[in-house]
């Protein structure tokens, strides 16, 4: 699920969730639910010095659900919820020369793989090579 929770920058969201769904496909992730949030940069900014104690605003964040819970509506895992802050998403797609809608799903691409529990400033490069081979095979290269 897609929630657009920001006004500044105009988003479609069902493109989004059809991607997010092609992401779950391609991650093996297709029976848990993954809530991703649209926020502002002031919200994702407070979710950054909150959660991770970093100073202003990120593109994205992941929240892993404690011990990926069953959800008692649907019966189904609950992976987690991604909070992605398209001002600054837009920013960062200016700078690298990308359309916002690919930086979008770059965003959503990396913050299931936080939720499958990849963590690129520890792994040693394990995260990074299968986000490649990922984009490659979601056509975001």
């Amino acid at each position: 699920m897609v929630l657009n929770r920001q006004k500044k920058i105009r988003v479609a969201t069902a493109p989004l969730e059809k991607f997010l769904r092609r992401v779950q496909v391609e991650t093996r992730t297709g029976d848990a639910e993954v809530t991703v949030c649209l926020v502002s940069d002031a919200e994702i900014a407070r979710m950054n010095q909150e959660f991770r104690r970093k100073r202003g605003p990120t593109d994205v964040l992941s929240f892993l659900a404690e011990g990926r819970r069953k959800t008692e509506a649907t019966g189904a895992k609950f992976l987690g919820d991604i909070a992605i802050a398209p001002q600054t998403a837009r920013r960062y797609a200016v700078r690298d020369g990308r359309k916002l809608r690919h930086e979008l799903q770059v965003l959503i691409l990396h913050g299931v793989l936080h939720l499958m529990g990849y963590d690129h400033e520890t792994d040693r490069g394990q995260m990074d090579r299968i986000e490649k081979k990922l984009r490659r095979r979601l056509g975001l290269t």
